[in-house]
Order: structure tokens, then C-alpha cells, then sequence
């Protein structure tokens, strides 16, 4: 958890909602100079409310919520410092007997001002559609997978034979409508079968548009990373934009963390419970170690070998989550260091 805990005269701490958002200021004393509703379709309003304060040592802090990207680049446009909230670590907001919007706007502010306002990433803009982008091309491919799915429930259904190739490949989707009987079957088939041949052709299309804009965005990096072994264009692409700028994290356990690689402690009084806050990390990134240690294990030598010494202690599940582990170092000092993937990280200790 990382606080900001830099003075500044005056604090602004804004509740963000889709049509409205609260702000209050307060100085350093605790003084509230603003504390008031705004539309989120009148800006103009809101930075007339913070023109007293030009010059005179403002800061901006937002809890994370959906729409933060407006926020945080009109502030950007009129130079003004902004700080994105960590909403899973804003407890203090989470914990009063009465909430509100204008309470939460002031806990806000006050948080700022005592140095316990738990700060996230504010992305840059720059990339931040590309990312995005990026996200929602796994949403299209999870579609499509549940579509592959239904069409072999189908077949479950009927008590059909199962397909001799995989459907996944549309060569084999020729004719696949017509092992059922029925008008009714026969037209649902083939409806999937359709969106199949439609996400197909768009993921084709999102991956070569993707492409292009990580060979602009950071090619270095883009390359590099898929001097991993088993890493290709969409594992490579989803590090490149999740992590965006690997000096981000002061140590490599800040890098481990954010990407869920390693679990959390809970304890009190010397005794140790559950491990809690599973949620706080990077779940892409998470996703992306977890496919790449599969291949990786296919691909290299040496990561097999490691896989394999660990299995024989403990557990498959306890082999995957160490390898993750040194692939997670392993892509935090090539990247700091800007080196190629080095596969003898695997023989050591």
C-alpha cells in the first residue's frame, strides 16, 4: 500500500459518480473552503469552483471509479495535480455509520491532508485506449469460447457422437448444423456457428490493429518479451500495456504483488490467519503469468526441470505458482535491465 504524504496547502477530494460528483477543499488546517455538488456534464462549473485556488499549491485526489479517465485528463489539460484513489484500500470511506457523497468527499480531503490517502496508477492517456482495447479483446475471446461451448452441449443434448476434430478450427464448423434433427436445433446450431465465423474475423482484426500499435507504443519491450519462450503477440501485448512502465515499483515485490504472483499475510498477536485482499493486484497480469508458466513448461528445458523438482516435493499447483514466481522476477529485471529472457534464471537456488 502506498500513501501520499506530501504537504500542499490546500486538498480537493472529489467523489466521483456518472452524473454527479461532490468536492470538497480544505486547507492545511482542516478549514473547508468548497463543499458542494457538481453536474459532471458542466466541467466548467467545477474548475470555476477551483480558480481561488490557482497558484496557491492544490492537490486533486479521486477514488478510482469507472469513469476516472475525464477526470483525470481535464485536470491533466489545466495543470492541475491529480491522484487516483485505491478504492479497495479507502477503508476509512467504507467504515462510518452514515455515508454519503458529500461525507465521502470530505474523508477524502481529510485524507489527503493527514498523508493516509492510498494511491493507484493513473495511466497514461496516450495508451489508455490501447489497453483498454486490449481488455476487451479477452471479453470477445471468453464469447467465443462459451459459444464453442453451447454447440457441444447441444451435441451432449442429443446423445450425438462427439466431434471427431476440434470446432474451434472453422474448417471443421462446415456442415455441423446437420447432424440434428429439427428446424428449431438446426437454426440454434448454425446461429452459433455464425457468431464463431464473426468473432473469428474480429479477433483477426483486433490482433493485427494491436500489433500495430505496440510496435509504435514500445517495440523494444514488445520484442523483448517474447524472447520468453512460449510467450507470443497476445501474451507479450498483454504485459507490455498492463504493466506500461516497470519503474512504477520500487522492488521487484511490489512488481510480484501487483500481479497477484504472491499472496497476502494476515496476523495478530503472533498467530497467522486466512490470507485476505485476493482482489488487489492486476487480474490481467495474473491471467497472463498463468498461461505463459503452461507454455513455458512446453518450451523450455529448464523451467521443466524446475516445474518437475518442485512436483516432486510438494504439488503441481505449489510448481506453478513458484515458476510464476521466477517468471515474474525474471520479466521485471530483463525489463528493468533491458535484456533478453536468460532461461538459466531456472538453475539458480
Amino acid at each position: 500500500m502506498k500513501f501520499y504524504n506530501r504537504q500542499h496547502q490546500f486538498y480537493c477530494g472529489i467523489d466521483l459518480h456518472a452524473n454527479s460528483m461532490h468536492v470538497c477543499v480544505v486547507d492545511h488546517d482542516g478549514h473547508k473552503h468548497v463543499h458542494r455538488n457538481f453536474n459532471t456534464k458542466r466541467p466548467d462549473t467545477f474548475l470555476a469552483s477551483l480558480r481561488p485556488f490557482e497558484n496557491r499549491d492544490l492537490i486533486i485526489g479521486c477514488e478510482s471509479t469507472f469513469n476516472w479517465y475525464w477526470l483525470a485528463d481535464l485536470c491533466t489539460a489545466q495543470n492541475l495535480p491529480f491522484l487516483l484513489g485505491h478504492a479497495l484500500y479507502l477503508k476509512a470511506i467504507h467504515g462510518g455509520k452514515t455515508k454519503s457523497d458529500r461525507i465521502d468527499s470530505e474523508k477524502l480531503a481529510m485524507l489527503l491532508r493527514g498523508g493516509n490517502f492510498p494511491t493507484a496508477y493513473v495511466y497514461p492517456a496516450h495508451m489508455r485506449d490501447t489497453r483498454d482495447l486490449l481488455r476487451r479483446r479477452g471479453t470477445i475471446v471468453r464469447r467465443r469460447s462459451a459459444t464453442i461451448i453451447h454447440v457441444q452441449m447441444v451435441n451432449h443434448q442429443q446423445n450425438l457422437p462427439p466431434f471427431q476434430k476440434s470446432i474451434s478450427y472453422k474448417a471443421n464448423r462446415i456442415g455441423i448444423a446437420d447432424r440434428f434433427d429439427g428446424d428449431s436445433l438446426q437454426r440454434m446450431v448454425s446461429l452459433d456457428v455464425d457468431l464463431i465465423d464473426f468473432y473469428d474475423r474480429q479477433i483477426q482484426k483486433l490482433d493485427l490493429y494491436l500489433e500495430q500499435h505496440a510496435k509504435v507504443d514500445d517495440a523494444d519491450t514488445f520484442f523483448r518479451l517474447q524472447s520468453i519462450p512460449g510467450v507470443g503477440r497476445i501474451l507479450a501485448m498483454t504485459m507490455l500495456y498492463e504493466i506500461h512502465d516497470i519503474r512504477r515499483f520500487p522492488g521487484v515485490g511490489d512488481f510480484l504483488s501487483y500481479s497477484r504472483l504472491v499472496k497476502g499475510t494476515n496476523s495478530s498477536a503472533g498467530k497467522q490467519y486466512k490470507p485476505t485482499g485476493r482482489k488487489i493486484g492486476n487480474p490481467h497480469l495474473k491471467w497472463a503469468f498463468s498461461e505463459a508458466i503452461t507454455l513455458l513448461k512446453r518450451e523450455c528445458p529448464q523451467a521443466k526441470a524446475f516445474a518437475e523438482k518442485i512436483e516432486k516435493k510438494h504439488n503441481k499447483a505449489r510448481a506453478n505458482t513458484l515458476l510464476a514466481i521466477k517468471l515474474g522476477r525474471a520479466v521485471y529485471w530483463m525489463w528493468r535491465r533491458k535484456t533478453a529472457f536468460d532461461p538459466t534464471v531456472f538453475e539458480k537456488g
